[in-house]
């Protein structure tokens, strides 16, 4: 099974550290040189400082190397694009799992590689929006106007600085009251599909990060999307609301949106060092199966720092195991979606 970082991922090797052919022995005997009759080493021991023939590039040359594939300045590396644009909805009811983080990176992974992106901020505390270093100071046209006052979303989208295909609608504290004003509108749960399905752009990928809740905000997402990317942080807690979070996908699908599907399942803040984490992928992988994508997130605290500079860590720290594993997810995001019609 792959561990963080998917199949791209550095492994010990990379890291430098001494593969079992590199000094992991103990030496061989002694030759003894016919001439002299003084002892040199066999010619089949290979010193730890001697750099082997097959060994690969140290650590930071590795991490360069990474880095550019991410960044991907020359733009030539191209992510495989749909046939069609994929709403996808990345919702969890639990906070904490991953949901803004996941929604951010995949984006600015995606649109790195010649993918147009829009991320809609569903969540009243605009964490998207930080992340993508959208303003989202209250007045600023946001995603409120969209669901209550019927504004086109191309008015409130914004450019995100330096991405040139990805683009934002962020979202403000005007949002924290949108629960309690729809209740009374007309066709409450399709306004943020209506104003999607207006905007005049045509994009490849659209994210819709929920707030943590199963309330009107998620119920308009669900409707709003065809696919439901669920981040599942590798803990206890985080399978126990796992069934409620179906339950309410299932509703939507039965009375609302009867093409949503549940898509990908994205594991999320894998601590390798322990058997719970381990427990709990195994757990995922046996009940989703081929949803659950290979590449896995670990913790790393590049990932946490990033939003504290308005970036994503793709960004931030592209060489980073943070970077590297959502790189890794974006792509077999975009693989999967190509290779099944649009639904992964």
């Amino acid at each position: 099974m792959p561990r963080p970082g998917g199949y791209g991922s550095p492994s010990a090797h990379e890291y430098g550290a001494p593969m079992p052919h590199q000094g992991a022995s103990s030496p061989g005997p002694a030759a003894v040189a016919p001439s002299s009759g003084v002892p040199v080493q066999s010619t089949e021991h290979v010193s730890r400082e001697t750099p082997a023939a097959d060994e690969d590039d140290p650590p930071l040359a590795m991490e360069a190397l990474r880095a550019v594939q991410i960044l991907n300045p020359s733009g030539e590396i191209i992510m495989p694009r749909p046939d069609h644009p994929r709403v996808i909805c990345v919702a969890n009811q639990k906070g904490g799992v991953g949901k803004t983080t996941t929604t951010v990176n995949l984006a600015v992974a995606l649109a790195l590689h010649g993918n147009r992106v829009l991320v809609v901020d569903l969540d009243p505390q605009g964490n998207a929006s930080t992340g993508l270093n959208v303003p989202h100071h209250a007045g600023v046209p946001d995603v409120y106007d969209c669901l209550i006052d019927n504004v086109p979303l191309a008015e409130v989208a914004q450019q995100v600085e330096g991405i040139p295909n990805l683009f934002c609608v962020p979202a403000t504290i005007d949002l924290a009251g949108a629960e309690i004003e729809l209740v009374s509108v007309v066709a409450r749960e399709s306004r943020l599909a209506r104003a999607i399905a207006g905007h005049p752009e045509k994009f490849d990928y659209v994210f819709i990060d929920c707030p943590p809740s199963l309330g009107l905000l998620t119920v308009n997402a669900l409707c709003a999307a065809q696919e439901v990317l669920i981040p599942i942080q590798c803990e206890y807690y985080a399978l126990e609301g796992l069934n409620q979070l179906i339950n309410n996908i299932n509703l939507v699908r039965q009375h609302l949106n009867p093409t949503l599907d549940v898509s990908t399942i994205l594991l999320t803040m894998y601590d390798r060092r322990t058997r719970l984490a381990d427990a709990v992928e195994q757990d995922v992988r046996n009940h989703f199966g081929a949803k659950v994508l290979n590449a896995v997130i670990p913790r790393n605290v590049r990932v946490s720092e990033a939003p504290s500079y308005g970036q994503s860590v793709m960004t931030y720290d592209p060489g980073s195991r943070g970077a590297t594993s959502y790189f890794e997810a974006a792509l077999e995001l975009a693989v999967r979606g190509v290779n099944t019609g649009g639904t992964a």
